[in-house]
């Protein structure tokens, strides 16, 4: 190594790992993963050396700050997964894929980066919602990645539907 900047390379057996387990959760939720499976453990090993980097998997075909709470949108299942797989078939850097693309019934075309460039730079203002809703009995929560909503005191430490963790949920209501 020349410089101070490289990271380590990270073990085959770790990327094989985490590929078992997001094969599993993905098919468990309703999502598929790529089927090139050369291409999509080298996704894996992106996520792995961006979670050495910066602490969490952020998408390893995007740009990230660095700093978590700028780049929540990114982190991976991204906040862009779900439009993506819907209208082209997979996601953008294609680590998920829908049912048609698995089937060949839709081709892989270019996509459109659907973060916002104000994201690109920073935090994005998040509009504030102030309704009048006194009378629930607990707070709602919405995860940022597939829409699912909860009511409770707390967001689930972990979204039962795609597995986002904690901080992808907002006060919805």
């Amino acid at each position: 190594m020349s410089g101070g900047n490289e990271q380590p390379e990270v073990p085959r057996e770790a990327i094989e790992s985490l590929y078992k387990k997001l094969d599993r959760e993905a098919e468990s939720s309703g999502y598929h993963l790529n089927p090139d499976k050369e291409f999509t453990l080298g996704l894996i090993e992106g996520l792995l050396v961006n979670e050495r980097r910066y602490g969490y998997w952020a998408c390893p075909c995007r740009l990230a700050s660095g700093v978590k709470s700028e780049d929540l949108d990114i982190i991976c299942p991204c906040d862009y997964r779900d439009p993506d797989v819907l209208q082209y078939g997979t996601c953008y850097c294609a680590l998920y894929v829908s049912q048609d693309a698995l089937d060949g019934k839709k081709k892989a075309a270019r996509i459109p980066e659907r973060r916002p460039a104000e994201r690109m730079n920073g935090p994005a203002e998040i509009p504030s919602r102030n309704p009048d809703f006194s009378g629930l009995r607990y707070p709602m929560w919405r995860c940022r990645v597939c829409g699912y909503l909860c009511a409770r005191d707390q967001p689930p430490e972990v979204c039962p539907i795609c597995k986002a963790k904690k901080e992808r949920f907002e006060r919805f209501l």
